[in-house]
């Protein structure tokens, strides 16, 4: 079953990415296209650490591969800003590691280099388990985030966010929640005529983290804004 179960997950994670091409035509946006195109990556490009809130401990870590999908809320905009695309979900492959620190905090990384193109995405996160959690009481964590992305000429990109989240944990399964705000920097290069964005976005997630011993499996369903994200995790958890 275990078997089984890892080899799903795996599919999910490196079989569902599809090609996203290049975003150099974002000259080509009018300025509400623009703000339509900075949504939906502040969405999708934000941080996500697909885990829950009880801390990993100062010997602990939690390393692994994961897809994200968001559904773009506003399609027509990323798709006029992007050489040779049609898609209405942009999917981010990636490499994730949390470490468990002294005083129930963790610090988490991610890099994505999204296939076929020039889209480049780094992120980290400090959490800080305020309520470690135990047999009868879930942990409950703040989390600060950053991510940015490389790689795009015509647009530099950045976002910042802070959630609480609170998980429990039922034997291997420990499912979570969360809420958060997402601030968001959007600014083109000065060749696309067009205005930097500064906005922010509501996020909500939930999710579940599975731990089989030699495998850990992790999924969670995110709202940030206006768009829907759905990601997938398979490492190792100790």
């Amino acid at each position: 079953m275990k078997k089984w179960v890892a080899m799903g997950v795996l599919c999910a994670v490196t079989g569902g990415v599809q090609a996203a091409d290049d975003l150099d035509n974002i000259g080509a946006l009018v300025q509400g296209e623009f703000r339509d195109l900075s949504e939906d990556l502040g969405a999708a490009l934000s941080y996500k650490a697909i885990a829950p809130a009880e801390p990993l401990g100062i010997t602990g870590f939690d390393v692994g591969i994961e897809v994200s999908s968001t559904a773009l809320d506003n399609d027509a905009a990323f798709n006029k800003a992007c050489s040779g695309c049609d898609i209405s979900n942009l999917y981010i492959p990636k490499l994730h590691l949390h470490k468990g620190l002294p005083l129930n905090l963790d610090v988490g990384l991610m890099y994505s280099s999204v296939p076929n193109s020039n889209i480049k995405l780094t992120g980290a996160e400090l959490r800080y388990a305020f309520i470690e959690g135990g047999v009868a009481m879930p942990a409950v964590a703040v989390r600060g985030t950053y991510s940015k992305i490389s790689g795009v000429d015509q647009l530099d990109f950045d976002t910042r966010g802070l959630e609480l989240t609170v998980s429990k944990g039922f034997a291997m399964l420990t499912p979570y929640a969360g809420v958060g705000t997402n601030w968001v920097t959007s600014t083109p290069s000065a060749s696309t005529g067009l205005q930097e964005e500064k906005f922010t976005q509501s996020k909500y997630y939930v999710g579940a983290n599975m731990n089989l011993g030699l495998m850990n499996i992790a999924v969670e369903a995110d709202k940030t804004g206006g768009a829907q994200t759905i990601s997938a995790k398979l490492g190792l958890r100790f």
